[in-house]
């Protein structure tokens, strides 16, 4: 995330934006099985792409949660500035206010004139009606990160590990095991479980915890803990097919706030922790990719494309594949790839455009303002 790294004066560290592209390329795997309408269905019959495609869901689940903790790990080092703040709700507001009026202008617009009001604030207030429930999860847990730093810093250790245990008994323990709907569970999806993937992230960073001991432990606890995730998925759905009970549990792997998306999550961060990319060409590429896979979540996400990206895809590539694995994956791939170098080149002249912006007006009144209130900050 562009606004989450450390300051553009140091250089951001390979490895972790390798594996910010990855979470980002995980995340568009969700996205396209689900506008694929690939996933198991509770009552349907199952073919074998639908198996595979729930087997994908299972290994990539973990992107949102590790994205998540990668700006939680360099957040809780720094602090948290009013520019890099307005500069991602600069961001947003690009993407929501240009994609709509383009979308309006060539009469593909999706708002009917009854719901034309309520699209309207959601391209307004991108933020408060949720246009991008991932941006305003993130933007209350930025908020809060300068009292969360704080606490890091007056709590004791053991104060700051009952802290995260007792948010996770709450927001991840019980729900992960418990087969009933409870109204607070969110299932992952607001700034709730952000906040705790913010302190476990913070924590790992302050006392430096070595995760699982070594990189090959990590990885095995993240291909392990999706393995359990995909079995969990495909079995209660046999399960409520042949007997009937369970309906709402097998959702409950698919959960951010699942207890082995979590572990996953810490295995794949954790690897990632002890991984060192050499510094070269390739990492070169990395850094100047990974701050882009923001904007490629908002032009993919936006409301008026969300739906509908797959669909342009296959006048591209052809139709989803439903009855053959190898072919369903090939389109899958091509597919996913497409949209992240698309959207990873439009945010790249995003970018020009800012960085343009920030040059000129670097001396204005509003400008100095800014960087005045970031000072205050420190």
């Amino acid at each position: 995330m562009e606004s989450t790294q450390l300051s553009s004066e140091k250089k951001r560290n390979p490895s972790f934006e390798l594996l910010r592209i990855i979470s980002m390329l995980m995340i568009l795997t969700l996205h396209y099985n689900a506008r694929a309408d690939v996933l198991l269905h509770l009552g349907v019959p199952a073919g074998a792409v639908n198996i595979f495609a729930n087997i994908m869901e299972s290994f990539a689940i973990t992107g949102v949660n590790v994205y998540v903790l990668i700006s939680g790990y360099f957040l809780s080092k720094g602090r948290a500035r009013i520019s890099r703040l307005i500069a991602m709700i600069c961001q947003v507001y690009f993407y929501t206010l240009l994609i709509s009026v383009v979308m309006a202008a060539v009469g593909a617009s999706s708002a009917s004139q009854y719901s034309s009001l309520y699209r309207i604030a959601e391209y307004v207030f991108p933020i408060s009606s949720e246009h991008y429930w991932f941006v305003t999860a993130y933007v209350i847990m930025y908020v809060l990160a300068p009292v969360m730093n704080a606490a890091m810093d007056k709590l004791s250790r053991k104060q700051m590990r009952t802290v995260i245990f007792l948010l996770l008994i709450w927001f991840c323990f019980v729900k992960s095991i418990v087969p009933v709907l409870f109204p607070t569970d969110k299932f992952g999806y607001d700034y709730g479980w952000f906040i705790c993937l913010y302190l476990i992230a913070a924590y790992i960073r302050k006392y430096d915890v070595v995760l699982f001991y070594n990189a090959r432990n990590s990885i095995m606890v993240y291909l392990v803990s999706c393995a359990v995730i995909a079995t969990m998925s495909i079995s209660l759905y046999y399960i409520n097919f042949n007997h009937g009970g369970f309906a709402h549990f097998q959702e409950v792997p698919f959960n951010y706030n699942f207890f082995f998306t979590l572990t996953g999550s810490l295995g794949l961060f954790s690897f990632f922790r002890f991984f060192k990319m050499r510094e070269n060409k390739t990492a070169d590429v990395v850094r100047f990719v990974g701050p882009l896979t923001f904007g490629i979540y908002l032009i993919h996400m936006h409301v008026e494309i969300r739906d509908r990206w797959v669909i342009w895809i296959e006048h591209l590539i052809g139709e989803v594949p439903g009855y053959s694995v190898p072919l369903f994956a090939w389109h899958a791939l091509r597919a996913i790839l497409i949209v992240f170098v698309a959207g990873a080149f439009v945010d790249w002249i995003r970018k020009i455009i800012f960085d343009y912006v920030g040059r000129t007006m670097h001396d204005t009144w509003l400008f100095k303002k800014v960087r005045q209130l970031d000072k205050e900050l420190d």
